[in-house]
């Protein structure tokens, strides 16, 4: 039986650490076992500049997803927990909205959540989240460097990535990273 191609791509994280909110993401996208592009940026500023998105999985399906989050949050201004919460709930209950396979982390200066097709709206206990293949491993680095280090956010998230990299073939070291101040 001949397996199916799927489009991979990404790791995405976000980090909370001393009056910063940063997400930082790698350029992977990966079809099968061929690198397609090697430089795709996958972190939006939304609402004037007040929200940080990225995304991870299908690029056209997490463009969709975050429209309908910017719409969200303008109908609920000032409320992204609000407006993650009605897209989660539209992405699992609609017929159409269902099939997308993507997963956003969406950050303003006070929260940072975790959406998925499933109707999982997730706010990090620590402030550290991360998404896509490489995911847990930029994780579980940036919660260690959270800990036991005195880097800067930025830093972490960098070398948070970095590592990822080394281990998840759908992750590559091209990384964009994007910065808030943040309330906690």
């Amino acid at each position: 039986m001949q397996e199916k191609a799927q489009w991979r791509s990404t790791t995405v994280l976000a980090v909370r650490h001393r009056g910063k909110l940063v997400l930082g993401a790698d350029g992977q996208v990966t079809y099968g076992n061929t690198i397609m592009k090697a430089d795709t940026k996958k972190l939006r500023r939304m609402l004037e500049n007040r929200v940080l998105v990225g995304f991870a999985g299908s690029t056209a399906d997490a463009f969709a997803l975050m429209e309908r989050f910017e719409q969200k949050a303008k109908d609920y201004p000032g409320n992204i927990a609000r407006a993650a919460t009605e897209l989660a709930r539209d992405w699992r209950t609609d017929r159409a909205l269902r099939r997308l396979e993507a997963m956003m982390i969406v950050a303003d200066a006070d929260l940072t959540l975790l959406l998925t097709g499933q109707g999982d709206v997730v706010q990090p206990t620590d402030g550290v989240v991360g998404i896509g293949s490489g995911g847990p491993y930029a994780t579980a680095a940036a919660r260690a460097l959270v800990r036991h280090s005195e880097l800067s956010a930025v830093d972490i998230v960098r070398e948070s990535l970095n590592i990822a990299a080394d281990i998840d073939i759908y992750t590559n070291h091209n990384i964009v990273i994007e910065e808030l101040p943040c309330q906690k």
